[in-house]
C-alpha cells in the first residue's frame, strides 16, 4: 500500500481516472519533478520520454512504437505559410496514387490547414480507410511508394512520418472512416476556420507550449490539451446549431 501511495505512475493513473483527458503526461512529470525541487520541464529529456512512454497505453489504448523509426527533430512553430495548402495537395496526390480505392477520404487537418494559424511547418494529412486493423491495405504502399514510415499504432489511428534522413515536412494519420478520431479532427479544423478569435487563442497556447517543450513532443502536445478540449467543447455546440457534418 505504501509503495502505491508514493508511486507517481499509480498517482497519475488515479488522476487520469478522475479527470480523463485533462490529466496529461505533464501532470506525471510534475509528480516526479516536484519532490526533487524541479519544474516538470526541468526533468532530463530521456527521463521525460521514458515516463511518457510508460503511460501511453492508457493515453492511447493499444499504443506501440515501430522499432527503427526513431528521429529527434526540435519542435518549431512558425507563422502561417500560404504554401501549406499546395504542399498538402502534392502529398494528397501521391497518397491517392499509392492507395487508390483504399483511401476513402484524404483531408488536410491540423494547424497548417487553418489559414492564419501559426504551426509547426509540417503538413498533417488524415487518411480514412475502411478498417485500420487491415494494415496490408495501406502500410506497404505508404512506406514504399509515398516514403513515410509507420511510427506508431494504437486502437484509434496509425501515425506515419518521413524516414530518417528525409525532410520532415508531412505527417500522415490513418484512421477508420466514420470513427470519432476522424470526426474530431475535421470538426476542430472546420470550427477554427470559421472562428478567428479561437484561432488567436489556440495560437497563444501553441506559442506558450513550444517555449517550454521544444525538445519534447509529448509535452508540447499535452501543454495544449486544456485549450483543445475547451475548443472542442464549444465546437460541438456549434456543430449542433449549424447542422455540421464531417
Amino acid at each position: 500500500m505504501m509503495q502505491d501511495e508514493t508511486d507517481p505512475i499509480a498517482a497519475w493513473t488515479r488522476l487520469r481516472e478522475s479527470k480523463g483527458r485533462r490529466a496529461t503526461v505533464i501532470d506525471l512529470y510534475r509528480l516526479v519533478a516536484e519532490p526533487r525541487g524541479l519544474k516538470p520541464h526541468e526533468l532530463p529529456r530521456e527521463e521525460r520520454l521514458a515516463l511518457a512512454r510508460s503511460v501511453m497505453g492508457i493515453v492511447w489504448p493499444g499504443f506501440e512504437i515501430t522499432e527503427g523509426s526513431e528521429r529527434h527533430d526540435p519542435i518549431q512553430v512558425v507563422e502561417y505559410d500560404d504554401s501549406w495548402p499546395k504542399r498538402f495537395a502534392r502529398w494528397r496526390d501521391r497518397i491517392t496514387d499509392a492507395l487508390s480505392v483504399a483511401a476513402r477520404r484524404i483531408e488536410h487537418v491540423g494547424s497548417t490547414s487553418v489559414p492564419g494559424l501559426s504551426a509547426k511547418p509540417i503538413v498533417d494529412i488524415q487518411v480514412s480507410v475502411r478498417d485500420i486493423a487491415d494494415e496490408s491495405t495501406y502500410v506497404p504502399a505508404l512506406e514504399q511508394q509515398v516514403g513515410v514510415q509507420l511510427r506508431s499504432r494504437d486502437s484509434m489511428h496509425r501515425y506515419f512520418r518521413p524516414f530518417l534522413g528525409r525532410v520532415r515536412d508531412v505527417h500522415v494519420h490513418v484512421c477508420t472512416s466514420g470513427s470519432d478520431w476522424e470526426r474530431d479532427h475535421l470538426l476542430f479544423r472546420d470550427y477554427l476556420r470559421s472562428h478567428p478569435n479561437e484561432v488567436d487563442r489556440y495560437a497563444q497556447a501553441k506559442g506558450d507550449a513550444v517555449r517550454c517543450w521544444a525538445d519534447d513532443g509529448w509535452g508540447y502536445t499535452d501543454a495544449k490539451s486544456e485549450v483543445i478540449l475547451d475548443i472542442l467543447g464549444v465546437a460541438e455546440v456549434w456543430a449542433t446549431e449549424e447542422g455540421w457534418q464531417p
